[in-house]
């Protein structure tokens, strides 16, 4: 559906566009971009790496856009930007990145399409591992890099680029978009406060499932519930109930191990990940590609060697008895799973958070904070700067300052620090052998840079 058409992507860097362009060229569209993260010098290799896989970027000023062209670009855009500006007055058809995601996704007779709140990177990954390892050759559509697809030559793969008729996909419910999508296997991991009310979720979830052939749904979670009744439903957990059922869950210094049970068989499973909540996303990427045609015990032999995404948990190194470890963790049921599998082994947790945005502080701030004093044991210390910002518009009137006291006043041990460094100085004058350092937060790249930096200075 991409051949021989011609797009531009504003903003190419995305962890939702990168994706997207490597598949459209892929399938033979000229493909060219901008993104202000480069023209402020930001994450220069990524896209000095895009330049080589044939991308031709122009500054983010209206140089760029080209008669002929697609104009793929953020709803949330204003029309005041420079190539958006460029492309109106050319008269370039627009497309948001959800809208083409979805044009690639519902044109393929096999389309696997992974929602919720948290945990959808990680299962669309485990999924399009286990349809490889069976031979399908997937086409997978990913927010983050999947470290089994990760090389010298495909640095950034947050995307694999197989066979069109199979299609593995996150979808978005936080701008609605999830509407767009048809799927074969529909697959919904959790719902909890996000971006939108529960009402608005249980409404676009709850339509998102009714569409597919087949269902996976968190027969753990509450909020999911109102999905159940319906006959397409597969159901996923460490509940009796589930049809993919976890137990016999257990915390290993290198990961996890559990039993699933399903079609009246027991499996062993054991996880390069930890936690109990990525034991689950193992359920739903088990169930998931049982629905689409791949054997539980597949399923269980490909997860043995799944290594993860890249900032999920990822251990960045050891330095003087201190482990840092960077980590996407950056909604309130994201903050808590992560912290139950931080509390899963000994040593205390010296926490850094960068909030990913002034609006979701609004929106979420109560709930993050009862997230962390809740998750936090006694000795764990957090250090939150203020939020990412990258310009433009947005009410800046609530900030971490207001996070931080609702959690000292929930019981957390936490301070607020303007800077990102004088975070990272305070938690390097803190860190003792046998502590972990993690870095969390979301839409900024720069994160795991700056735990690897702290991670030099702990070994230097």
């Amino acid at each position: 559906m991409s051949e021989n058409k011609s797009y531009f992507f504003c903003g190419i860097g995305g962890s939702g566009m990168l994706p997207l362009a490597m598949i459209v060229a892929a399938r033979g569209a000229a493909v060219a971009g901008s993104d202000r993260s480069r023209d402020q010098g930001r994450t220069p290799e990524k896209f000095a790496w895009l330049e080589d896989q044939g991308i031709e970027f122009f500054p983010q000023d209206g140089s760029g856009p080209k008669a002929g062209q697609i104009l793929v670009a953020s709803a949330a855009i204003e029309d005041s930007v420079p190539d958006v500006a460029a492309a109106n007055a050319l008269g370039l058809a627009r497309m948001t990145r959800a809208d083409l995601n979805a044009e690639l996704f519902n044109a393929a007779d096999k389309a696997i399409g992974v929602g919720g709140t948290s945990g959808k990177s990680t299962v669309t990954g485990m999924i399009g591992w286990i349809l490889e390892c069976t031979g399908a050759r997937p086409t997978v559509m990913n927010g983050a890099v999947m470290r089994n697809f990760a090389g010298a030559e495909m640095p950034f793969a947050s995307a694999l680029v197989g066979d069109a008729a199979i299609y593995v996909s996150e979808v978005d419910e936080s701008d609605g978009s999830i509407a767009l999508y048809t799927p074969d296997v529909a697959v919904v991991t959790n719902i909890s406060l996000d971006h939108k009310s529960l009402a608005e979720l249980h409404g676009l979830f709850g339509d998102f499932a009714g569409k597919a052939r087949v269902a996976v749904v968190n027969a753990d979670d509450p909020e999911s519930a109102p999905l159940l009744p319906a006959g397409n439903v597969v159901t996923f957990g460490f509940g009796d109930a589930a049809t993919v059922r976890g137990s016999d869950f257990e915390a290993l210094p290198d990961g996890c191990r559990f039993a699933v049970h399903a079609d009246g068989t027991a499996y062993q499973v054991k996880l390069r990940m930890p936690g109990r909540h990525n034991a689950a996303n193992a359920l739903a990427a088990i169930a998931a590609a049982h629905a689409a045609g791949a054997t539980v015990a597949q399923a269980v032999e490909a997860l043995a060697d799944f290594a993860g995404l890249a900032r999920r948990y990822e251990v960045l190194g050891q330095a003087g008895g201190v482990t840092v470890i960077d980590d996407f963790a950056h909604n309130p049921d994201k903050v808590a799973a992560t912290l139950a599998a931080v509390a899963e082994l000994p040593g205390r947790a010296l926490l850094f958070f960068q909030p990913h945005g002034y609006g979701p502080l609004r929106q979420m701030g109560k709930e993050l904070a009862a997230s962390f004093a809740s998750g936090m044991r006694e000795g764990d210390k957090l250090y939150v700067c203020d939020p990412v910002y990258f310009g433009g518009t947005v009410d800046r009137s609530i900030g971490s300052e207001a996070l931080v006291a609702d959690i000292v006043a929930g019981g957390g041990d936490a301070v607020h620090m303007t800077t990102r460094a004088n975070c990272g100085a305070a938690m390097l004058d803190e860190a003792k052998p046998g502590d972990r350092i993690l870095i969390l937060g979301a839409r900024d790249d720069t994160l795991t840079e700056f735990g690897r930096e702290l991670l030099a200075r702990l070994g230097g």
